[in-house]
């Protein structure tokens, strides 16, 4: 399986206390390459029309905050 890994990272909440391990990226482990998302050490690669309402759901916070443009 080939990936290209775009995050990677133990997130820590606002509070302190809680902490997750976050991996994010594409995959062609399937005929058609996709979105991967790993958390806590479970992974899962997406279809594609999940794919794409999670990348315009997290762009959509991004432009919300001012993350993006």
């Amino acid at each position: 399986m080939a990936t290209t890994m775009f995050f990677e990272e133990t997130v820590k909440c606002q509070g302190g206390k809680e902490e997750m391990d976050i991996e994010f990226g594409r995959s062609s482990f399937y005929d058609e390459d996709s979105v991967y998302l790993k958390v806590d050490g479970k992974s899962l690669v997406m279809d594609r029309d999940t794919a794409k309402r999670f990348v315009e759901a997290a762009d959509s916070v991004g432009l919300y905050f001012g993350f993006i443009k």
